[in-house]
């Protein structure tokens, strides 16, 4: 089964970092990136654009309006995904307990539902 892992994280914590935290923390990704790999588990991951980039699509009274903004009460933002496919959600949490983001932030793992074709 397909699922996505979520990862959150206060993004203004990434400008406050040494050009050593930097590296060491693009390291980490880049084994954690290889791991899935390796096993045969990841489908795609992507890290995101700032959340101050987002736009937010919402009906009101019959139109759709457009905000800048992700607009949400939280210190962490959406900062990147994972979709990977796995025998079972506790393999998928296996996979979330590993990814660089839990010591600083926070994964979210949802299973993803077939497509409606």
């Amino acid at each position: 089964m397909k699922y996505l892992l979520l990862l959150f994280a206060d993004e203004t914590g990434y400008a406050k970092m040494s050009p050593e935290e930097m590296k060491a923390a693009l390291a980490s990704f880049a084994r954690y990136n290889a791991d899935l790999s390796e096993a045969g588990v990841l489908l795609h991951g992507e890290p995101l654009q700032p959340s101050g980039t987002a736009r937010t699509l919402r009906a009101s009274r019959g139109e759709v309006e457009v905000s800048d903004g992700p607009f949400t009460e939280s210190k962490e933002q959406l900062g990147g995904y994972y979709v990977i496919d796995v025998g079972s959600v506790d393999e998928a949490v296996k996979w979330a307990q590993k990814c660089p983001v839990v010591h600083f932030g926070a994964v979210e793992v949802r299973g993803l539902n077939p497509r409606i074709e």
